[in-house]
């Protein structure tokens, strides 16, 4: 499976919503399922490739800071088992 950027998707979406150009010639074109464009548009309509790749940011921000929260909740259900065991 290719990984494509986020100017390479915007740059995909925009050749295939361009007119003459069917969605099942530009997926075989770049080796992609239909579906997958699909989806990239139902992320990426409307975005300009900076603001795509401001909310990339903020998504993998956003997925290490549930992971510290995660971590930190083990650790207090740890602590308070600890707790519990000494009294």
């Amino acid at each position: 499976m290719k990984k494509f950027t986020i100017d390479q998707i915007i740059r995909i979406l925009a050749e295939a919503d361009s007119p003459g150009n069917s969605v099942a010639a530009i997926a075989r074109k770049y080796g992609i399922s239909e579906q997958t464009i699909y989806r990239w548009r139902k992320k990426y309509r409307g975005f300009s490739s900076s603001e795509a790749k401001r909310l990339k940011a903020l998504e993998e921000e956003n997925a290490r800071l549930k992971r510290l929260l995660a971590e930190k909740e083990l650790e207090i259900q740890a602590l308070t088992q600890v707790i519990k065991k000494n009294f």
